[in-house]
C-alpha cells in the first residue's frame, strides 16, 4: 500500500455529512457496487474482514484487495486486528494486484 505523504489516515467518524454522502454515492470506482443476494448482504452487515468473508472462497482475494483499496482510497485507518486479518488473507493471494485511485 502506498501512503500519501502529509495526509494521515483517519476514521470516517471525523467526516462531515457531505464527505459521508460522497462516500456513500461514490460510483467512480468499479468495485463500488457488487450485486449480491439479500442473504449475503445481511450476513455481512457492518462486519469487516476480521468478522466476515464471503461464503464463496473464490471471491476472498478480490474482497480483501477491494477492502484495502477502499481503505486507501479514502485514507481510512486500519486497526491492528483488521491488519492481521488482511495480511493473513493476502498471504493466500500472491501477486494479486491492488489498483487504487485516491478519492480525496
Amino acid at each position: 500500500m502506498t501512503k500519501q505523504i502529509g495526509v494521515p489516515p483517519v476514521g470516517a467518524s471525523t467526516w462531515t455529512p457531505k464527505e459521508r454522502e460522497a462516500y456513500a454515492n461514490d460510483l467512480d470506482d468499479p468495485r463500488a457496487l457488487i450485486a449480491v443476494s439479500a442473504a449475503s448482504n445481511r450476513s455481512k452487515a457492518e462486519k469487516d474482514p476480521t468478522q466476515w468473508l464471503s461464503p464463496y472462497a473464490g471471491y476472498w482475494c478480490a474482497y480483501v484487495t477491494s477492502w484495502i483499496a477502499d481503505k486507501t482510497r479514502y485514507q481510512l485507518t486500519v486497526d491492528p486486528a483488521e491488519q492481521t486479518a488482511l495480511a493473513e488473507r493476502l498471504a493466500i493471494c500472491p501477486d494479486q494486484p491492488i489498483t487504487i485511485t485516491l478519492a480525496r
